[in-house]
C-alpha cells in the first residue's frame, strides 16, 4: 500500500483510492497530515477528545474545541479483512479496522505492513502513512516494532 496512484491509458496519475473531502472544521487536521502529524481535536470544556472532527463536543455541547497531537498509538478493537474491495484500483485483501487511540477516541483506519491473517483484536498498533495526491497523507496503523512506525518507542 505505498503507492498511491495508479497511471492511465494518458499517463496522468490519478488517486488510487477515494481521497477525504477538506472542510473547515476538518481543515486544521489535514493541514497537520502534510508534515505527518496526528492531530485530536479535544473539547477544553469537559476535556474529552474527540473524533471525528466537528463543530460542537459530542459529550457536552460545548464549543470549546481545540487540536492536540496525538502520540499516533492505539489497539485494534475490531477488524474485517476485504478480500473484494469494491475500487478497481486497490488490491486485496486488505485490513479495515477500528483503533481505539491512547488519548480514548476510535477511529476507522486500515492496518497495513501486515498480513491480514495476523491482525487480531488488542494488538498494539501504531501510526503510519500513505501520502495523497495533493500532498496530504491519510492516517494508517502497523503493528508496533514495524519499521514503517518507528519501533516500540
Amino acid at each position: 500500500m505505498s503507492q498511491t496512484t495508479v497511471q492511465t491509458s494518458e499517463d496522468k496519475p490519478k488517486p488510487r483510492r477515494f481521497e477525504p473531502p477538506v472542510s473547515p472544521t476538518t481543515l486544521a487536521f489535514w493541514d497537520a497530515t502534510r508534515d505527518k502529524r496526528f492531530l485530536v481535536q479535544w473539547c477544553t470544556d469537559c476535556q474529552k477528545a474527540i473524533f471525528f472532527p466537528r463543530e460542537v463536543c459530542p459529550v457536552c455541547l460545548g464549543s470549546s474545541l481545540e487540536w492536540r497531537e496525538s502520540n499516533g498509538r492505539g489497539r485494534v478493537y475490531s477488524f474485517t479483512v476485504e478480500h473484494k474491495p469494491q475500487n478497481p484500483n486497490l488490491e486485496g485483501p486488505y485490513t479495515v479496522a477500528l483503533i481505539d487511540l491512547d488519548e480514548g477516541v476510535r477511529m476507522m483506519s486500515n492496518v497495513i505492513d501486515c498480513d491480514p491473517d495476523q491482525v487480531s483484536v488488542g494488538m498494539p498498533v501504531a501510526i503510519a502513512w500513505e501520502a495523497l495526491s495533493d500532498g496530504r497523507h491519510l492516517p494508517m496503523f502497523a503493528p508496533t516494532g514495524n519499521p514503517t512506525t518507528g519501533g516500540d518507542q
